[in-house]
């Protein structure tokens, strides 16, 4: 098992662990909300779009 990890390039938690506290180093505590509020709202745009596009090509 251990071996796929490695092979196959998948995180174990102390790899999980280390990008988090980067990711805390690099924006702060503050910051990763606002992060991620833009990160939410730029896929709800995507997926309203994605949407929209399908009801047109239906249309026509």
């Amino acid at each position: 098992m251990i071996s796929a990890n490695i092979f196959l390039g998948m995180p174990g938690p102390t790899s999980m662990i280390i990008i988090v506290v980067a990711i805390l180093l690099l924006f702060g505590g503050k910051k990763i909300p606002e992060l991620m509020r833009g990160l939410g709202s730029g896929i709800k745009e995507f997926k309203d779009a994605s949407k929209d596009e399908e009801d047109n090509k239906d249309k026509k």
